[in-house]
């Protein structure tokens, strides 16, 4: 997939990246969630591994490895919808998923991702393959 923004330009304000590498994918089950607000995509990958939760996954922010996934260029009203799908709360102490800054592994490109605590993670099963979409290879 194509960037159809430049992938070193600033945001407007009111707009926000996000990369997602689940469900939140262009395609999958809770991509209708953010899609009204959508202004770009574009393809990416972060640094770290992918766990397989069941009905959605994981990331691990790490080293080793690499997670596919989108870039989302999304409006406010978005970031906001992605929150709650998270149940993410600023500063609160028990979300299941933290909202960090990372770069992109390969592009000149940063935003926002929802990570999943690595203590959380231990047990669960990798995604080698790092593509949600591609889950089912060598499980």
């Amino acid at each position: 997939m194509l960037c159809k923004q430049k992938e070193n330009e600033e945001m407007a304000e009111g707009r926000y990246r996000v990369f997602v590498y689940g469900t939140l994918l262009t395609g999958e089950e809770n991509h209708e969630v953010v899609a009204p607000y959508v202004r770009a995509v574009c393809s990416g990958k972060v640094n770290g591994r992918l766990y397989n939760v069941g009905p959605y996954p994981a990331l691990v922010l790490g080293e080793e490895g690499e997670v596919e996934g989108e870039w989302l260029t999304v409006t406010e009203e978005g970031l906001k919808a992605m929150d709650e799908l998270e149940d993410y709360v600023e500063g609160r102490r028990d979300n299941e998923y933290e909202r960090v800054w990372v770069r992109d592994a390969r592009k000149p490109i940063e935003g926002y991702v929802y990570v999943y605590p690595p203590e959380k993670a231990a047990g669960l099963p990798l995604i080698p393959s790092g593509s949600w979409r591609r889950r089912e290879e060598k499980m």
